[in-house]
């Protein structure tokens, strides 16, 4: 008699201040979260300044499935599934190009930059009942873009991008792309792609570990005499901030001022300054500035604005995750401040940089620490006593405070449990 396997328990798993440690390690675990998460979901894909010209395209990823995103002949955006409608060959295999079709290496099937089927070898085979016309690529079934960020959704039906999104995201997108006096970046100054072996959700908002993980640049950073030590870090004017659906910040705002702060090689140049006052006006662009264009938001599941870079993150495994980092150039500014960017971006999170290989370096510990499963649950509980609804109705806390932490997985337990 066939007995039915029993369905995880993730309310148990995720509880209001702890996580058990499976939730990182279980293979069944994500397995589950491709299937109700990245399959399910909203999910970013790429940007549109990466794919410019008619017949520019970039192979990503949803989830496990590999994605060709293209530019057709008309201008328009296809988010198409990497896969010939034959026999199953990825019909693209390179990384990036230009191309006004896709010819399948194993039979020769050729599609259109737009997915459809333009021609199959040796028609003869086939008799009247084959039709070409259905059978071009498969198309993600929901695609929407905002600020040139593309998304996509696997499943035709769920939650509405802008219910996904929300008002807050939004807000905080705009933060991002309005430092640009014409409203517009680049994302192809390059990618620094990093691979850890370490569960995808240790990539997130922390404010606490930046004092421990991050020492080296601090002691730098005083050694320069750019920043002065800090006694009592957790009294910082910046918040962790939840944005709701598991978007989540570490909203620094209130600790900047209006020039580039000690992190930054350079002050904003004059003309940049006075361009975006005509363009914003004076209180928006000394938002703009004030903020650096940094949200430091993470949008839940895959998507993270950091500082002057775009993070994705791509499950391999339950401890295997690809991070690809994309230094985000501004259009129309002076080249210098472009410059002072990505000199910047290379400091901190280059494959040499200050920044981004500690957090490598701790994601694969965390991995190692939970094999030990003597008492298998973490604790999520810092904060948990001091957070407040702030006046825009979003929840804060201490820059210190795991709010962040707690709002991201009560997401991924919500999605878990729907099912």
């Amino acid at each position: 008699m066939a007995t039915t396997k029993p369905s995880i328990d993730y309310s148990y798993l995720v509880q209001d201040e702890k996580v058990h440690g499976s939730v990182f390690t279980s293979q069944e675990i994500y397995e589950e979260e491709m299937e109700r998460i990245f399959k399910r979901m909203w999910v970013y894909v790429g940007h549109t300044s990466e794919i410019p010209e008619a017949g520019d395209y970039r192979v990503t990823w949803i989830g496990d499935e590999s994605i060709i995103m293209t530019r057709d002949e008309d201008n328009r955006i296809h988010l198409l599934a990497n896969r010939c409608r034959h026999r199953g060959s990825a019909v693209c295999q390179y990384e990036a190009g230009n191309a006004s079709y896709f010819r399948c290496p194993y039979h020769g099937w050729t599609y259109g930059n737009n997915g459809d089927l333009t021609g199959v070898s040796f028609p003869s085979g086939y008799d009247e009942r084959f039709k070409k016309e259905e059978y071009g690529l498969s198309k993600v079934p929901r695609m929407e873009i905002y600020r040139g960020f593309i998304f996509g959704s696997l499943s035709p039906t769920g939650i509405s991008f802008d219910e996904h999104l929300g008002d807050r995201v939004k807000e905080m997108i705009d933060l991002f792309v309005d430092l640009s006096p014409v409203g517009e970046i680049d994302v192809r100054a390059g990618v620094h792609k990093n691979g850890y072996h370490a569960n995808w959700k240790f990539v997130g908002m922390d404010g606490y570990h930046g004092n421990f993980v991050h020492q080296s640049i601090t002691l730098d950073q005083i050694a320069r005499k750019s920043m002065q030590p800090s006694t009592h870090p957790d009294r910082s004017p910046s918040r962790t901030r939840s944005l709701g659906k598991g978007h989540v910040m570490l909203d620094s705002r209130r600790s900047r001022g209006g020039k580039l702060s000690n992190r930054r090689p350079a002050d904003w140049p004059e003309e940049y300054v006075k361009e975006l006052e005509r363009v914003r006006g004076k209180e928006r662009a000394a938002e703009l500035m004030q903020a650096h264009g940094d949200p430091h938001m993470g949008v839940w599941p895959n998507l993270q604005l950091i500082d002057v870079h775009i993070r994705v993150v791509r499950p391999i495994g339950p401890a295997e995750t690809e991070v690809f980092m994309y230094p985000v150039l501004l259009k129309g500014v002076p080249p210098e401040l472009n410059a002072a960017r990505l000199r910047h971006h290379e400091y901190f999170y280059g494959p040499a940089g200050m920044g981004s290989p500690d957090d490598n370096e701790v994601f694969e510990r965390n991995q190692v620490g939970l094999t030990a499963n003597i008492n298998p649950w973490i604790l999520l509980a810092r904060g948990v006593h001091r957070e407040e609804t702030d006046t825009d109705g979003t929840v804060v806390s201490n820059h210190t405070d795991e709010l962040t932490q707690r709002h991201q997985i009560y997401r991924w337990r919500d999605e878990m449990i729907r099912g």
